[in-house]
């Protein structure tokens, strides 16, 4: 069995489009949030979005000629950009390893919906003939990973998991286990996803998923007792992983070890967790079991947290199940409380969350947070940015249709 280490990281984000940036705003505690029009077909009410900010056509040039934007979703093209600038910062495209070994795995849970949307509108306002030759590519999500492929050259497994808000937490797992197993030496992986528009609004809306306040500084408020839905978000989250042998010899910059990677099914609802959180408990515990851990050696804990009534309940229940009575000595606290939901891609940016805190020694704070609800009762790191040496820690994702993901991250020694 091989180790699998963390040497590069690339992000597309509400809060930042570089890590510096990025990192930054974690330890400021500030969110990515404004308000715009939902549906703006229909009307004109405000509500609070996690929209990435100011990603132009120029942070492309360098990947991109202009025609082939035109026939490139906005996943592949977060996909890409956060691929490029993670293997930067790995320093280097891994020419030294045969290609068929560098694998691309990058998940989506909903894939290109906004050119589906604009190429249905178009065939039903216009015609059979007037709809793009690039829609499939376009839409399928899976083209994500393919793009990243062509523009890098890694010809190893390329696939798109899909597992709701888990895509990108099963895309590092698979990811960490071919390269933990042999099948690969380096990998790229994580997730991608875009979906600002109304008729996604709409559906999330729909079935009560969503926060509908117009307050920015309480719209993502998890494990609060007001907590009333989530805040919908786009970007990517993109990791380089790599055998630890490799990395040391060529003297890479490792941010951390991803060492225990735990999924599991609930086998309970379409969208709602079973309450008493087994499921994500076991993918805990797999995690930390597969890391060579005992629960107590676990300092720190990304949640799920997504600012929902049942998940943040269901999450905190599922902490305490698979920690016991360490789970009130963990420091948690939840991403999304800064940059939103970001379905498909929300476990690659938080991937990359937990291991930036690793690096630099501190816990960002749980934002928005108020009021303390009884069933929601652990440590959330809610009085702001702290510091604190964290040498083992879990990230978690839970998804529609009852998916549950933990990855574990060591601090190297």
């Amino acid at each position: 069995m091989k180790r699998v280490v963390i040497t590069g990281l690339g992000v597309v984000s509400p809060i930042g489009d570089d890590i510096e940036t990025f990192t930054a705003n974690l330890r400021a505690g500030k969110h990515g949030f404004t308000l715009e029009k939902w549906y703006p077909e229909h009307s004109d009410e405000k509500l609070v979005s996690a929209r990435v900010k100011d990603f132009t056509a120029e942070k492309l040039e360098d990947y991109f000629e202009k025609k082939e934007l035109r026939r490139t979703d906005k996943i592949a093209q977060y996909a890409v950009y956060a691929a490029m600038k993670a293997l930067a910062d790995a320093g280097g495209g891994f020419n030294d390893i045969d290609p068929y070994r560098r694998g691309v795995i990058i998940g989506s849970g909903i894939g290109g919906i906004e050119t589906a949307e604009e190429e249905i509108r178009t065939y039903e306002n216009k015609g059979s003939r007037r709809v793009s030759v690039f829609t499939i590519p376009m839409m399928i999500g899976n083209m994500a990973g393919g793009t990243v492929a062509i523009k890098t050259g890694f010809m190893g497994g390329n696939y798109c998991p899909v597992s709701a808000c888990s895509s990108s937490a099963h895309a590092l797992g698979e990811a960490f286990r071919a390269i933990k197993h042999g099948y690969l030496d380096a990998a790229i992986a994580g997730g991608t996803e875009c979906c600002h528009l109304g008729f996604a609004y709409a559906a999330f809306g729909n079935m009560t998923a969503l926060n509908i306040t117009a307050d920015i500084d309480r719209a993502s408020i998890p494990f609060d007792k007001e907590r009333d839905g989530f805040v919908l978000g786009d970007g990517a989250g993109v990791l380089v992983l790599e055998e630890y042998e490799h990395a040391i010899a060529r003297g890479a910059n490792i941010y951390a070890e991803i060492s225990g990677y735990g999924s599991t099914c609930d086998a309970f609802h379409e969208t709602s967790p079973n309450p008493d959180g087994s499921g994500g408990a076991k993918a805990m515990e797999l995690a930390v079991a597969e890391a060579g851990l005992k629960p107590q050696d676990v300092d720190y804990v990304n949640a799920h947290g997504t600012s929902t009534p049942v998940n943040d309940r269901t999450e905190t229940a599922a902490i305490k199940a698979a920690f016991g009575e360490h789970a009130r000595k963990l420091a948690i606290n939840s991403t999304k409380s800064l940059t939103g939901h970001l379905l498909g891609a929300a476990a690659g940016i938080e991937a990359i969350a937990t291991v930036l805190q690793m690096k630099n020694g501190f816990i960002h704070r749980t934002a928005g947070y108020e009021k303390p609800d009884p069933d929601c009762d652990l440590d959330y790191v809610t009085e702001g940015l702290r510091e604190a040496e964290i040498g083992a820690a879990v990230s978690n994702s839970l998804g529609f249709g009852g998916h549950n993901v933990s990855l574990c991250f060591r601090k190297l020694g």
